[in-house]
């Protein structure tokens, strides 16, 4: 007993700054492995453990509230500063001494719900269909040049089910590639229709973007000869207006509701 109280009173006579204790999260963060050095600093097992009693009992009473709203491992202290790890992404170090009846930071708690609220950090948000929430682990350069690939060859293909499941899961249908040509430019230039009335009907995308050369979905239809597709292009480009706002969302939310 005496050495387990001896080890406990050392924990709490630690002083940080929240430089330091910002890199005590990251190395929570990142398995155990400090971000600064390189140099393993706990155990996967360590790490793993220590995450779970954060999450559980790591913000005194309200840890059961903070588990539900903000679903993170964190730990704060009656100093005022609140660590928050978000595993295999990032640690946070919060100070703002205001304290509530509980013993936690006031403006650190409000910060952490605000972030899970604009990031999908939540242990259990969805990673794959979310539509107000932003993913940064989403938005690396291999994960963008994949999301191209898959859709300019979707229409390439003339796969109008995989193009759905694109749309359905909020994926840009107006992306470019190096050449900023976009899946209308190739639907348009391999005859594929059906592409390109879900492309202009569900998805509402551009009709006239130009790619580097300055060609519009409609000049690669005319080269290729695909007169059907000309007629199309040309019957949406008459009547196409820019979107303004949330009203053109909603309306296309029901356009792909409407083809499941």
């Amino acid at each position: 007993m005496t050495s387990v109280l001896d080890l406990y009173f050392q924990l709490c006579a630690i002083e940080v700054t929240c430089e330091s204790a910002s890199v005590m999260a990251a190395t929570l963060a990142n398995g155990g492995i400090c971000p600064i050095t390189g140099e393993r600093i706990l155990s996967p097992e360590a790490v793993r453990n220590t995450l779970s009693l954060m999450h559980s009992c790591g913000m005194y009473d309200f840890s059961g509230q903070f588990a539900f709203h903000v679903g993170l491992p964190a730990k704060s202290g009656v100093a005022g500063g609140i660590l928050l790890v978000v595993p295999n992404v990032m640690g946070i170090m919060c100070w703002s001494p205001p304290l509530d009846k509980l013993g936690n930071s006031v403006r650190g708690i409000q910060f952490c719900t605000d972030l899970v609220e604009l990031f999908n950090f939540h242990n259990y948000d969805n990673l794959r269909h979310f539509a107000k929430k932003h993913d940064p682990r989403r938005e690396g350069g291999d994960q963008r040049v994949k999301s191209v690939i898959n859709l300019l060859f979707a229409a390439y293909t003339g796969d109008v089910s995989a193009l759905r499941r694109f749309a359905l899961s909020s994926m840009d249908m107006e992306q470019r590639d190096y050449d900023s040509r976009t899946a209308l430019h190739v639907a348009a230039a391999e005859g594929h229709l059906e592409v390109v009335r879900f492309l202009l009907e569900a998805c509402k995308v551009n009709p006239v973007p130009e790619d580097r050369w300055g060609n519009t979905p409609l000049d690669e239809a005319v080269q290729f000869g695909h007169h059907d597709v000309v007629s199309v292009l040309q019957q949406y480009q008459e009547k196409y207006t820019p979107p303004d706002g949330s009203d053109d969302k909603m309306s296309n939310e029901k356009n792909l509701d409407s083809l499941l």
